[in-house]
């Protein structure tokens, strides 16, 4: 496999020529581990390429592009932030790239005895989201709201879970570090979270397909990048098969090829 992604690399990255070819790629903090080890290997196998990157809430980085920060590539965790940057005049033509499903999870200790779902609502039970502007959040306060119209759950769910929230995050790498610390009793973010190092400190609720929420991520060039040809081929390498490979290892659900 990583035979088939070194020539790849080697094949996407031709085209760009130039002695110094450093990419800034923005992306959203749940791709961090997927987009690192993209960026590694492309240095590995050019190593006239580097890409620096900036990892954080795709509302963040969406703010800081339409503000005038310098980038190549940005990556979002849903449509309405990249829509935001189209809309300025900054991008053209984003691509989906990837889907990405909700988990709730647990500190390893569950001191609440949190084990179902319903007994996410219970009075004192400490939850941690991310905040409502973040994608993740965002879906999360979706899911809940679907979760409380299912049979077997307690009247006003919703109302009561989002009553247990003590704190509100910038990015679910930030829900991840307070769960897994124990400074709330669960959170809500992605699956790809779960393929982290914190992985094993972690226990975790499934939610069902039925009221799942699935987030979209696009990716896309950046008009006024001064690296055109290497950010193009970084977003090819992202939509290739061995790319794709990548992100799937990473607990992220391929689906290059789509608009």
């Amino acid at each position: 496999m990583k035979r088939a992604l070194g020539a790849l690399l080697v094949a996407t990255l031709a085209s760009a020529q130039g002695p110094d070819r450093t990419l800034t790629v923005f992306a959203a903090a749940s791709l961090t581990e997927a987009f690192t080890e993209l960026g590694d290997s492309l240095h590995v196998h050019d190593p006239t390429v580097g890409v620096r990157f900036n990892f954080a809430g795709s509302q963040l980085l969406a703010l800081q592009l339409t503000e005038g920060a310098a980038a190549d590539v940005f990556a979002a965790a849903d449509a309405r932030w990249m829509q935001a940057v189209r809309d300025s005049g900054l991008v053209d033509d984003p691509r989906s790239f990837a889907r990405n499903s909700l988990v709730v999870i647990l500190p390893a200790t569950n001191p609440a005895h949190i084990t179902t779902l319903p007994d996410l609502a219970r009075s004192g039970v400490k939850l941690v989201l991310a905040g409502d502007a973040v994608p993740a959040g965002r879906y999360a306060r979706e899911m809940v709201a679907n979760l409380g119209r299912l049979t077997g759950f307690p009247p006003q769910y919703a109302h009561r879970v989002l009553g247990n929230v003590v704190s509100l995050e910038e990015n679910v790498r930030a829900v991840v570090a307070k769960v897994r610390l124990g400074e709330a009793d669960a959170g809500v973010v992605y699956r790809s979270d779960l393929s982290s190092d914190a992985g094993p400190d972690l226990r975790t609720l499934e939610i069902p397909d039925t009221v799942n929420v699935i987030a979209t991520y696009p990716i896309a060039v950046l008009r006024r990048s001064r690296n055109q040809a290497a950010a193009r081929d970084f977003v090819a390498l992202v939509l290739s098969p061995a790319g794709q490979r990548v992100l799937a290892r990473h607990g992220l659900v391929p689906i290059a090829g789509q608009p």
